[in-house]
């Protein structure tokens, strides 16, 4: 049977739909890429390159890449949904922002 622990670490898991909003820089609002959370690793579910970690209490920290692309983010995850904040070089222009999650 599994720990206390390791019940509140998957409790996360499944694809989650993030989607990105620029508040600083010039780079275009809206773009949304999907997580997948299994235990504490965040990986891609098929829109770029996506790694990171999360923790028991939900503390998220991902780096993403599609393309010449990158951008660094963290947050935090709830049941459904989980809020937080990015920054990076978007085609080449450097951006910040905020980001919402929403579990599929």
């Amino acid at each position: 049977m599994p720990s206390t622990a390791d019940a509140r670490t998957g409790s996360y898991d499944g694809i989650w739909n993030v989607t990105f909003a620029t508040t600083r820089g010039n780079c275009s609002s809206g773009y949304s890429v999907p997580f997948a959370v299994a235990g504490s690793r965040v990986s891609s579910a098929g829109g770029g390159r996506v790694s990171g970690k999360v923790n028991r209490g939900g503390a998220v920290a991902v780096q993403v890449s599609v393309g010449a692309s990158h951008a660094s983010g963290a947050g935090r995850l709830a049941r459904v949904n989980g809020t937080g904040s990015w920054k990076g070089i978007i085609s080449g222009d450097r951006c910040s922002g905020t980001r919402q999650a929403t579990r599929t």
